[in-house]
């Protein structure tokens, strides 16, 4: 059953347009003056078939897709964005020009490759917390690559994740340099409350339940219980949602995260009801990639080409 946006629409509808300019800039990278490998193979159109030869979930079509429109050539899905996989699997026919086939190939795939290993490794730790009873949202974290952070992010969501704030402008994160620098939480909550207005939310980084506690008293929206202990993460949740969350005094709407080297093998001791968001980089950093090729069908011996004329694919 898909879960996050997958479950309420299409992931592509949620990019800009500038995702466009940037495949050009990567397809300009690629290729920043001559083409001399397919200066050797022409223009003969010509069809290749996306395959996927490592176990896991398709996503990056938009980025995939782009690039050969660039190119000229277009592209037929024989698989759903999201869709599991087993290989090996004939994923996508691509047609065209054959020198613009080879030129999209390495970009392409390079995309997808890594958008597809978040995605699967997004997937597989989500479902390890529903195993063991984690009701609640799994996140990303802002560690991604510089120039490729929409990709990455992407790729969350197709996992059925949550990609966090995706920039520095999508919410405040106040970390302990910023309480050093702003003096106190108290001061740095203030301070952001007032640039960001009711729309910006405000998150506090935390080493303690004192704290959190100072955090959701200067009105701080989330709290992120940082490298605590397991125990310690289920000691402090449950004291602060006691505190300022469940009586009926000065109660205030705030969500509690956990984060701090959370993996597949640590994170299920973690799982408790008052955890709100577990939130970690090890989905999307140094994340094993889904391993595609794109190969090129050889014509057959009979085809005949006439003078002006396409030869058929």
């Amino acid at each position: 059953m898909a879960e996050g946006a997958p479950a309420h629409g299409s992931v592509a509808h949620l990019l800009p347009q500038t995702y466009k300019r940037q495949v050009a800039e990567w397809l300009e990278e690629d290729t920043p003056s001559f083409d001399y490998g397919g200066f050797v193979v022409g223009e003969e159109i010509s069809e290749a078939k996306l395959l996927g030869k490592s176990e896991g979930i398709v996503a990056g079509v938009p980025f995939f897709d782009e690039v050969f429109r660039q190119l000229d050539c277009t592209v037929d899905w024989h698989v759903r964005e999201g869709e599991p996989f087993e290989p090996i699997k004939h994923c996508a026919t691509v047609r065209g020009p054959v020198r613009k086939l080879l030129l999209g190939e390495r970009v392409a795939l390079n995309t997808l490759a890594r958008c597809s290993g978040i995605a699967t490794k997004s997937n597989r730790l989500l479902r390890l917390l529903r195993e063991a009873g984690y009701p609640n949202i799994l996140a990303g974290t802002r560690k991604t690559t510089p120039g490729f952070r929409l990709v990455e992010k992407y790729g969350m969501l197709v996992g059925g994740v949550d990609a966090h704030r995706v920039d520095l402008s999508a919410m405040t994160m106040l970390k302990d340099n910023h309480i050093v620098a702003a003096g106190s939480i108290t001061n740095a909550v203030r301070a952001a409350k007032s640039a960001g207005g009711f729309a910006i939310k405000v998150e506090v980084e935390c080493q303690s339940f004192e704290e959190a506690d100072e955090a959701i008293a200067a009105g701080a929206d989330i709290v992120m219980l940082d490298n605590f202990t397991p125990e310690g993460v289920k000691i402090a949740a449950a004291q602060l949602k006691e505190k300022w969350g469940r009586g009926t005094g000065d109660r205030k709407t705030f969500l509690v995260e956990v984060s701090g080297g959370l993996t597949e093998e640590n994170v299920a001791p973690y799982v408790c009801g008052d955890v709100d968001i577990v939130s970690t980089s090890s989905i999307h950093q140094g994340v094993k990639h889904v391993d595609f090729s794109l190969k090129i069908v050889p014509k057959s011996k009979d085809t005949k080409k006439t003078s002006g004329e396409s030869p058929e694919v």
